[in-house]
């Protein structure tokens, strides 16, 4: 490491990289339970330290790396519970199913969606109408309700999913 900071070689990085490798492998293996996921973590990580490595004051490389590692993980997991894979054709029918009842001016499905939208917690209900109803933005949302764009964006996914589920067990 002091080689690496007075140097600027890399050379330094690599060779703690390398002797940690198996180590650094094992904690991405763990977390992501992956190994195509574990290989492409290891691979990022090793980018992103070579360049940022003298930025760190390490006094034990050991624990540093495995915290460091552990904590990237955590942050792709993060971000992968997060991403949702969704079949497009389905996704854009059930959009267009729910924009249908929102826009509805018939009275029989205006009282049936919101029948629908009482059985939704308060959050996905508001988000809904917001994004239906109002056509508001996600940022447009935030501003209103005061919940995090993270939080919009789940609360407007779940809402449809739960808003779907209410539909095809009551089929209108």
């Amino acid at each position: 490491m002091i080689l690496h900071k007075e140097s600027g070689k890399s050379r330094y990085v690599r060779g703690l990289f390398h002797r940690y490798l198996p180590l650094i492998y094992g904690v991405c293996l763990n977390y992501l339970k992956d190994a195509d996921s574990a290989e492409e973590a290891v691979m990022q990580l090793f980018n992103h330290l070579l360049y940022k490595f003298a930025d760190y004051d390490i006094t034990a490389f050991r624990p540093w790396v495995y915290d460091y590692t552990k904590n990237y993980c955590l942050q792709l997991q993060e971000k992968e519970v997060d991403t949702v894979a969704i079949d497009p054709n389905e996704a854009v029918a059930e959009f267009d199913k729910i924009k249908e009842l929102f826009e509805s001016e018939d009275e029989k499905q205006t009282t049936f969606l919101a029948d629908c939208l009482k059985e939704l917690p308060q959050q996905q209900r508001a988000s809904l109408n917001y994004f239906f109803k109002e056509k508001l933005s996600y940022a447009e949302i935030v501003d209103k309700s005061g919940y995090t764009l993270k939080h919009v964006k789940k609360y407007i996914q779940n809402g449809k999913h739960n808003l779907l589920i209410c539909i095809e067990k009551n089929e209108v």
